[in-house]
């Protein structure tokens, strides 16, 4: 089950599905308020109505556990969703996760304000994800190749400002620490390298393995915020050995229970 970020669509992971696909089944879809989500979005429960979109798709795949990954923003929703159906899941992988700790940052307050007229400013802040792009294929024309091709999906799936400021804004009412730390599924916690890390800093998502004494972590190198998309076969090839390891856990549990 994999679970987009902040800007709620799940063409932007493309990459990374099409290479967990070749080992395994993928569940995803686009966060429940996309006008393009086959789900209900219900402004009065807010967050919790992403969270109950997970059990939705489960239950539309006839799917009784999966491993659950959440992607950036997403990590607080695949962790809020293994606090509230542990039944459910048999393992965690958050992915250059938000952590509960996190607080907006005076730019992203600034974009809070004023999301549609601040959309340009936005757009060409996201030029520095350049760098990270660029460290994942090497050589000049490569590295804008591969820009240009992420480039495309982005404008091909066009991001809503109004409703990824307001996905940030659910966040400031809710208390994940409490709740989080009543997972006990196994964890994995991927990151990029620090250095090329421009969007959640490496340090941060890491407050994971404090939060869940069982997670493990994994680094995927010449990456940064985007391994998923710049690596996929490397980002597929950790988490398939993750599930297969947790499978045999939760395998081995359920005998000894």
């Amino acid at each position: 089950m994999l679970v987009p970020g902040v800007q709620g669509r799940w063409e932007w992971m493309k990459p990374a599905v099409d290479a967990l696909a070749r080992r395994f089944r993928v569940i995803t879809f686009s966060l429940a308020d996309e006008t393009s989500a086959a789900a209900n979005f219900d402004a009065s429960r807010g967050f919790d109505s992403y969270v109950e979109q997970i059990q939705e798709a489960m239950d539309q795949a006839k799917v009784g556990t999966a491993t659950i990954c959440g992607v950036s923003y997403g990590s607080l929703i695949a962790g809020a969703f293994a606090a509230r159906h542990p039944e459910r899941v048999s393992g965690i992988v958050i992915v250059s996760g938000v952590p509960p700790s996190w607080k907006p940052d005076e730019r992203v307050r600034r974009y809070l304000q004023a999301p549609r007229l601040l959309s340009p400013v936005f757009c060409i802040g996201s030029l520095r994800l350049y760098r990270e792009i660029a460290a994942a294929s090497p050589g000049v024309w490569r590295g804008i190749g591969a820009a240009l091709r992420h480039g495309l999906v982005a404008v091909s799936h066009m991001f809503s400002p109004v409703k990824m400021a307001r996905r940030v804004r659910l966040l400031e009412s809710i208390d994940f620490d409490a709740e989080l730390r009543r997972v006990t599924a196994p964890v994995l916690v991927v990151t990029g390298e620090a250095h090329l890390e421009r969007v959640v800093p490496v340090h941060l998502t890491r407050e994971y393995l404090d939060l869940w004494p069982q997670a493990q972590a994994a680094t995927l190198r010449h990456t940064g915020h985007l391994g998923l998309i710049t690596r996929p076969d490397e980002f597929a090839k950790l988490v398939a050995t993750f599930v297969e390891d947790a499978a045999a856990h939760t395998a081995s549990r359920r005998r000894i229970g």
